[in-house]
């Protein structure tokens, strides 16, 4: 069974969309949803995540368990996402073994580009489609 981590800030809205999206597509799957604040992790609840919790040290603990940890790409930044993303949450998902699908929100000062501008559904189907990807690779050796 793959573990999922889910991270969002804010009002948990990507959040919600990415639980609602893998439960619906792969139904097996342990989906653990952290949010930076009870809003967001809420927000993650009602969309049927199987596991949440709330705040720094359940992203730090959290990263070591996942197979793949998904969410906007501050999560991997220092202070993004309005100051929500620690430093010790930032290194803790981009030190984590697991693979990371990070949504390119331009947001925040932090811009991505060479990335099409894809509207948010765009951007879960997208995230469906590499979750789908590393299921058939599991137990295959991961290049980098």
């Amino acid at each position: 069974m793959m573990k999922i981590l889910i991270i969002d800030a804010q009002g948990g809205g990507i959040g919600k969309q990415l639980v609602l999206a893998i439960k619906k597509n792969m139904p097996d799957a342990a989906v653990t949803a952290v949010g930076t604040n009870s809003a967001a992790t809420m927000a993650m609840i009602k969309a049927g995540a199987d596991n949440a919790a709330t705040g720094e040290n359940a992203v730090v603990v959290n990263s070591r368990r996942a197979d793949v940890i998904i969410g906007p790409i501050g999560i991997v930044i220092a202070d993004a996402l309005l100051g929500e993303i620690t430093p010790l949450m930032a290194k803790a998902v981009a030190q984590s073994d697991a693979r990371r699908i990070l949504i390119p929100i331009n947001h925040c000062d932090n811009i991505v580009v060479g990335v099409e501008d894809l509207n948010i559904g765009k951007l879960i189907q997208n995230v469906i489609e590499e979750l789908h990807k590393i299921s058939f690779q599991t137990g295959k050796e991961r290049p980098c």
